[in-house]
């Protein structure tokens, strides 16, 4: 690691911390996965929610894509389990397992804008870039890292539905 890249580093790093939110894993069967990392560890899980979602993919813009998600329902940090769409980030044709880790942030485009001009790689967003990007995006390190700033006005209707409440449908893009 350089210099420069040592010092961003530890300079950014406090900005995720006490924000992390979720560790996702991508997995083919949301509900076989829940049987199995529950019975194995003794987590608990939310409801799964399952619905047509439209993100913005560099190169293809718009799409719509099927989505499953569940979370572990004790924290402070989470399990997500989540599968996507073929063709898409979510896609668990492309590998199972670690797939991202989310973490709150008041302005996920700024957020995003800042790790793109340290050399990052947008991935996925809720809205396209000219429209602020929209309530999370998916950016990749040049090394791999994945990972997803969440806006923290989503916090709310996350805890009522780990609280076994349903994840009601986000404000907005």
């Amino acid at each position: 690691m350089g210099a420069d890249t040592a010092s961003n580093y530890g300079r950014h790093m406090s900005q995720i911390e006490g924000q992390l939110l979720h560790v996702g894993l991508r997995v083919h069967n949301p509900a076989a996965a829940m049987d199995e990392i529950g019975a194995a560890w003794g987590v608990s899980w939310c409801s799964t929610r399952d619905w047509p979602m439209e993100v913005w993919l560099p190169g293809r813009g718009l799409v719509s894509m099927e989505i499953a998600l569940t979370f572990s329902t004790a924290g402070p940090v989470r399990l997500e389990l989540i599968q996507g769409s073929p063709g898409t980030p979510l896609d668990p044709g492309q590998g199972t397992g670690p797939h991202h880790l989310g973490y709150w942030v008041e302005d996920p485009g700024a957020e995003t804008e800042r790790l793109l001009a340290d050399g990052w790689e947008l991935v996925m967003a809720a809205a396209a870039p000219e429209d602020g990007y929209g309530r999370f995006t998916y950016v990749r390190s040049p090394q791999g890292l994945l990972v997803e700033p969440v806006a923290a006005a989503n916090r709310e209707r996350f805890e009522a539905w780990w609280a076994g409440g349903t994840l009601a449908a986000p404000g907005s893009r």
